[in-house]
């Protein structure tokens, strides 16, 4: 048996327009670096989406952690002064070609050129308008392709004005990699002003530094969590913990996440004080992977299996012992992630029906897995009742006590 060979799902790919960077920088060519590279910060500008999403990445970040491995894709800017031309511009730059490598696309020639690969991937600031109505924001259609062939996730901005801006631009999206954000966030900057900007770069740094924190494994969520170096959401969202029929609640029955203001002396708010980030959806239809975590830590199984048994493929002969060894690798795997509850439950083997003896001679052999990943706590019931017992009990009691009396 061989020792599982973990995947790095916390690298984060950042794709967009940055016109001031500097020359140094490539247009639709990944580069890698780490967040707090003071160097290639410079290099990036100063006044761009690109470089405020670092930011916001680096203010999340948990005790121990210096930095988060960032993936850049940096697209063409628009000289357009005409605000719809350039937007237009800059997200056809962003979405880029597939067979050119452009945009998106180029975030897939990372691995073999860097070495790397992102699997939490945004486009701050680009995904949350729609040209027409009832039509998808074109980046954020695009992407489903890109993420399923790295399996990666992206986080959108999605709009933030209302419930129903939010409601028609989720009835046009639909994939289990998709994970919506409904707030955009309020930033201090240099000169004293506030000005809003993308929620991208905070939830992604929150699912770094939760990725962090649980050794590197993605089986957990980013919901109920602080999100620091922001003054504030940028609008405020009725919430409540036991009430369905608020705005909050509604956006997250439709898959949504929200930024909340904590609320000191309402029980019903999600917190006493701070911003909290509040998000366990992604975008699929299928309820089985409703649930980020649950997605990316079946990720994490797949990819954690592609490493480690492609040791034995042309290496060794189709025999028992070679079968053995494979079973008990995957065994020991799952094994490992149960003791440490990242999964619930296992089971590893392998069907006679699928493996007949035409399928052997030729080296193939099928082996099965089931693993149950966690899902999150959305909803605690407390059943309140009296408690009739207790005056049975004072009754005995009371007897008891005239009796010694």
């Amino acid at each position: 048996p061989r020792p599982a060979i973990e995947s790095d799902l916390s690298v984060i790919g950042l794709v967009g327009p940055m016109a001031d960077a500097q020359n140094g920088i490539p247009l639709n060519d990944a580069i890698t670096f780490n967040s707090d590279d003071t160097t290639t910060l410079a290099a990036l500008g100063t006044s761009n989406l690109i470089v405020d999403a670092i930011d916001g990445i680096n203010d999340q970040l948990g005790e121990l952690q210096r930095a988060a491995r960032i993936v850049l894709v940096r697209t063409v800017a628009s000289s357009s002064q005409e605000a719809n031309t350039k937007l237009a511009e800059e997200t056809a730059g962003i979405v880029g070609s597939a067979t050119e490598k452009t945009g998106l696309h180029a975030l897939r020639q990372a691995g073999q050129k860097l070495g790397v690969i992102s699997r939490l991937i945004a486009a701050p600031g680009f995904t949350a308008h729609q040209h027409a109505a009832n039509e998808a924001n074109p980046v954020a259609a695009e992407l489903p392709a890109v993420l399923d062939d790295m399996l990666a996730m992206a986080v959108l901005g999605a709009p933030a004005t209302s419930l129903q801006a939010f409601t028609d631009w989720r009835e046009t999206l639909h994939s289990d990699r998709l994970i919506p954000i409904a707030s955009t966030v309020k930033v201090q900057q240099p000169d004293g002003t506030t000005q809003e900007r993308p929620p991208e770069g905070r939830v992604l740094g929150i699912a770094v530094r939760r990725d962090f924190e649980k050794n590197g494994k993605p089986f957990h969520s980013w919901a109920n969590q602080p999100v620091q170096g922001i003054v504030g959401p940028n609008r405020s969202i009725d919430f409540s913990l036991t009430d369905g029929a608020t705005e909050g609640q509604e956006i997250l029955a439709a898959n949504g996440g929200i930024i909340l203001r904590g609320q000191t002396g309402i029980e019903t708010a999600i917190a006493s004080g701070g911003f909290v980030y509040v998000g366990t959806d992604t975008l699929a239809e299928d309820d089985l992977w409703r649930f980020y975590n649950v997605k990316r830590g079946r990720d994490y199984i797949h990819l954690m299996f592609l490493r480690t048994l492609r040791y034995y493929l042309g290496r060794f002969n189709l025999t028992g012992h070679t079968i053995e060894a494979i079973l008990q690798t995957m065994e020991f795997a799952l094994r490992d992630l149960k003791a440490d509850n990242h999964i619930l439950g296992y089971k590893v083997g392998f069907a006679k029906d699928q493996n007949s003896p035409e399928q052997l001679r030729l080296g193939k052999f099928t082996v099965r897995f089931a693993a149950e990943e966690p899902p999150v706590l959305r909803r605690l019931v407390l059943q309140s009742a009296r408690y009739r017992s207790a005056l049975d009990a004072l009754l005995d009691n009371l007897l008891t006590q005239l009796e010694l009396a």
